[in-house]
């Protein structure tokens, strides 16, 4: 009866946190990991930008003020500014001057003009003070030596604490750690030279049903990732490298936070989630939520790319996303498969919904599917929670389809310092008991 199975688990779970609870010399070793490393933007400093932009494009897509526009013309208005002179303007510039005119009290007669360009530009004039706070400290340290002052530096830690029943494994209490240090320099002020480097030891008692750990486990610091990005003209962004998955230029509709890694290929782990070597890709970006991407990639672990023995990897993405919705779709090809995917994500401000399928097509081969959907709410105490379900992996409709179940919450202990604890069910097949397991990521990033 599905009672007796639920209370099954319930016990389950109860005793794998008892063993994490009973390890508290553990605990309060990993009390402060990082997960992500926090991102300089580079192009705050650069002294040979050519944008006239404050900040990056790839924070602002088609954020123009024309003239006609009534903030355009209340700008002009207020201010007098040669810069207003029937050209366009980005709204970070808008806002910076508009953060002049509140400064310097100039045009503040007109209190409802002020009022209502604060309320439109509101995003910017708080992205602008955050980062001027910061500024000075960064710059300070850039001079100080530490780097060139085209190169910033990021660095991140993660550590997990986890425990897991069934599937054939003994029960046994894990802690591991994961570290990653990511360098970026820019020789124009609108490209981006990336050298990735990581260590750990290991992905856990888990293994790999977790979304946490490194490809090497033997506590060596190995290159993960070289790769440099351009831009062609206004709206096409180009990426090449090596280890760099073609789906780095993608862009997938999905907003849900996975805690087990096979859930956070959202439902498509082989068209939206296409991996390979060596790579070229590119981002189109139509100025209007539409983008379209594609690439070519080597065999995964390869150092050639498209060779007459193994043709390698071609992808294609297609994605139209708003701050409320979004809808993506992929097609991926190797040698012996096609790929397809399809995702979409919906935003109800209490909570979003994201949902994704995809579907296997091997050569001569019975065609099979993956599918995935969850739960995010945004503002749950101090963080946010996420309840997924989806197949673990793909299954040909005479296969019964393995399920993951999945429940987390994430929130910050402090400024870079976040911590996420959830659990999970792996199911098993038949005649082997279902894994279940307890775990918390905690994470720093400097």
């Amino acid at each position: 009866m599905e009672w007796v199975k639920t209370y099954f688990y319930v016990l389950r779970f109860m005793k794998l946190f008892q063993k994490l609870i009973a390890a508290p010399a553990i605990i309060t070793m990993a009390s402060g990991f990082a997960v992500n490393a926090a991102e300089i933007n580079q192009p705050e400093f650069s002294p040979f930008t050519k944008s006239p932009e404050v900040i990056s494009t790839g924070d602002f897509k088609s954020e123009l003020l024309v003239p006609g526009d009534w903030a355009y013309d209340s700008l002009k208005d207020l201010s007098k500014s040669p810069r207003f002179n029937g050209s366009p303007v980005h709204r970070i510039e808008a806002a910076a001057e508009l953060n002049r005119l509140i400064a310097g009290g100039e045009g503040l007669m007109n209190g409802a003009a002020i009022g209502r360009l604060s309320d439109e530009l509101g995003s910017e004039l708080a992205i602008m003070k955050g980062r001027v706070d910061g500024l000075e400290a960064r710059v300070n340290g850039i001079e100080a030596g530490a780097f060139s002052d085209t190169t910033s530096a990021s660095f991140g830690v993660d550590a997990i604490l986890e425990t897991s029943d069934g599937g054939g494994k003994s029960e046994a209490v894990g802690f591991h750690y994961a570290w990653e240090m990511k360098t970026k320099t820019s020789f124009t002020g609108e490209d981006t030279l990336t050298v990735a480097a990581e260590a750990g030891n290991g992905y856990g008692t888990t293994g790999k049903i977790l979304d946490f750990g490194v490809k090497n486990g033997d506590n060596t610091i190995k290159i993960k990732d070289v790769n440099y990005k351009f831009p062609i003209g206004d709206n096409l962004t180009m990426k090449v490298g090596d280890s760099l998955k073609i789906s780095k230029s993608f862009n997938q509709a999905c907003s849900y936070s996975a805690f087990t890694d096979e859930l956070s290929n959202c439902g498509d782990g082989k068209a939206h989630n296409v991996s390979g070597d060596i790579s070229a890709s590119g981002e189109y970006d139509f100025d209007n939520g539409f983008t379209f991407s594609g690439g070519v990639s080597g065999k995964k672990d390869s150092t050639e790319l498209l060779t007459k023995e193994n043709p390698g990897i071609w992808a294609l993405n297609a994605a139209y996303e708003t701050d409320t919705y979004g809808l993506s779709v992929a097609y991926a090809s190797d040698v012996d498969n096609a790929y397809w995917g399809l995702n979409g994500t919906y935003d109800f401000d209490q909570f979003a919904v994201s949902a994704g399928m995809g579907i296997k097509n091997p050569d001569g081969a019975t065609n099979s599917t993956s599918w995935m959907a969850g739960v995010t709410l945004p503002e749950v105490g101090i963080g946010e929670v996420n309840i997924g379900i989806g197949t673990d992996g793909y299954f040909e409709d005479a296969e019964t389809e393995l399920l993951i179940y999945e429940a987390s919450y994430g929130f910050d202990l402090a400024d870079n310092i976040g911590m996420t604890v959830g659990a999970f069910i792996q199911e098993q097949e038949a005649g082997t008991d279902d894994i279940t397991g307890v775990a918390s990521t905690i994470s720093f990033s400097y």
